[in-house]
């Protein structure tokens, strides 16, 4: 039997640019999976998210403006989605050696989702990603 994942569902939160901001929106995003039915995914979707946002904390925040952070459920894929004010800031992985601390966000989000991307808005950007969902157990 083979279950088809139509129904679309949607959430967003905006966060402040803190660094508890991190852990709030992972959990909420992987209580967002569990509750859609989609307990398989939770971790990824967590982690993903969480390296999402710091990224966006990083690279993209302006004090006062708040990041926004879309789960979407749509077929047969889950999608966060992270929206920072700073769209001169563009995501792209980077080489880094075994003594750097920071640095692998990009490439945590390219090993676990089933792709990302970015895009550009007319003020900051989106830089999302895909969790694929699991097949019936």
């Amino acid at each position: 039997m083979t279950t088809e994942h139509t129904l679309t569902r949607y959430g967003v939160r905006n966060y402040p640019p803190r660094q508890d901001s991190v852990p709030a929106a992972r959990r909420w995003a992987a209580w967002l999976a569990v509750a859609w039915g989609e307990p398989r995914v939770a971790a990824d979707v967590a982690l993903v998210t969480s390296e999402l946002v710091t990224n966006a904390l990083l690279h993209g925040s302006v004090r006062d403006r708040y990041l926004r952070v879309e789960v979407q459920l749509h077929g047969a894929v889950l999608r966060v989605a992270v929206t920072d004010p700073k769209g001169e800031r563009w995501p792209e992985p980077r080489a880094v050696t075994d003594e750097e601390a920071y640095g692998r966000g990009l490439h945590v989000v390219g090993a676990v989702a089933r792709r990302w991307g970015a895009s550009r808005l007319v003020v900051g950007k989106t830089v999302w990603a895909e969790c694929a969902l699991p097949g019936p157990v």
